[in-house]
């Protein structure tokens, strides 16, 4: 296949911003494309609200071949398996390649759990999006009981959201709940999980899972058939093996023009990439879209690179499954209806604006 000039791989919230702005008029000239595993990307933010039935699936997807149509962007339908960041060339799992004269990476993370021996206790990561919803609703022909793994803002979310669908629930988190965000926030959200009786094990690293058992140390915790992985992603292993000069955990290390430190041809943004003060969160990869909109445009007429500054602080706005929502902004934390209302109308309009008319 012909080399494209620009190739975006993955359709992340980053890359959705990109594709916006060129729809507007601001495409650079060349062959484009957009490499994505599925014709739909996925919203996170939603995907609490599509498990406590209050979205409907098709509410929580971005249709990737209008946008990509409007912005003159060819969409290709494939996962990668390697890079050879030298050559700047991917191949795929079905074995097709693909090069380009620049790359840009938005393909997030994968989450992993623990050493596990045996096949009693079944695993369900929350990503890929499409895959866990899936599986989901293949789980809930037959509810039990159930256990999360992970206790950052996400495994809070799913918690709130399936407590009324199983039987029984367990959220497990390594250290304090909600660690990162403000004090208010943890103590908000201990509460509503305790009025939805799920069980909250604080400072219960799980170590590995021995057939139906999860083992803290060596200490068993807890038994059952059922588990769901919503740790923080790792990154994919085809990035540390693509030559790319990358972090101790496997995550692309750029500059603040967003292009990898080793291979300025290739650009890398959201979770797969590593930058000081940029946290893996869509809060940070959306601020990074017309920065890389710009650089794109730039590197192929030969003009200066914008650069990324992350934001000191960061809105969590996190669902309760109910219709309301918990907020924390530096250390002040609010909850009820009203911040669901608001957390509604800002997903709401980030689909609005990345949606087209097919």
């Amino acid at each position: 296949m012909k080399p494209f000039d620009v190739l975006l791989v993955g359709a992340g919230h980053a890359h959705l911003g990109v594709l916006r702005r060129w729809a507007g008029g601001a495409r650079p000239p060349g062959r484009i494309g957009l490499l994505n595993a599925g014709p739909a990307a996925w919203y996170s933010g939603m995907l609490p609200g599509l498990l406590a039935g209050r979205y409907r699936a098709q509410e929580c997807q971005i249709e990737l071949a209008p946008l990509c149509r409007a912005a003159g962007v060819e969409l290709l339908d494939g996962e990668v398996q390697a890079l050879a960041a030298r050559q700047r060339k991917l191949t795929l799992t079905d074995g097709r390649q693909l090069s380009a004269s620049w790359l840009s990476l938005n393909v997030g993370g994968q989450v992993v759990g623990p050493p596990q021996r045996g096949s009693e206790l079944q695993l369900l990561p929350v990503k890929p999006f499409a895959g866990f919803v899936a599986g989901w609703q293949a789980w809930q022909a037959a509810p039990q009981r159930l256990a999360i793994l992970g206790g950052g803002a996400a495994g809070v979310e799913l918690a709130l959201a399936l407590a009324g669908q199983v039987s029984e629930l367990t959220l497990f988190s390594a250290g304090p709940l909600l660690a990162e965000h403000a004090p208010g926030l943890r103590l908000r959200a201990l509460g509503h999980l305790r009025l939805r009786k799920v069980l909250v094990r604080e400072d219960c690293p799980i170590s590995a899972i021995d057939e139906d058992c999860l083992l803290s140390g060596a200490e068993p915790v807890w038994h059952g058939s059922r588990l769901l992985l919503a740790t923080g992603a790792t990154a994919l292993p085809w990035l540390a093996q693509s030559g790319l000069a990358c972090d101790p955990a496997g995550f692309v290390q750029i500059s603040a023009s967003l292009q990898s430190q080793s291979h300025p041809q290739i650009f890398a943004v959201g979770d797969c990439a590593s930058l000081a003060g940029a946290y893996k969160s869509g809060v940070y990869a959306v601020r990074q879209g017309p920065v890389l909109a710009a650089n794109l445009q730039a590197v192929l007429r030969t003009a200066p690179l914008r650069q990324y500054r992350p934001q000191r602080q960061s809105l969590a706005l996190l669902a309760t499954g109910d219709g309301g929502a918990l907020l924390s902004w530096r250390e002040w934390s609010a909850g009820g209806r009203l911040c669901g209302w608001w957390k509604d109308y800002l997903d709401r309009s980030f689909m609005r604006r990345h949606r087209l008319p097919g």
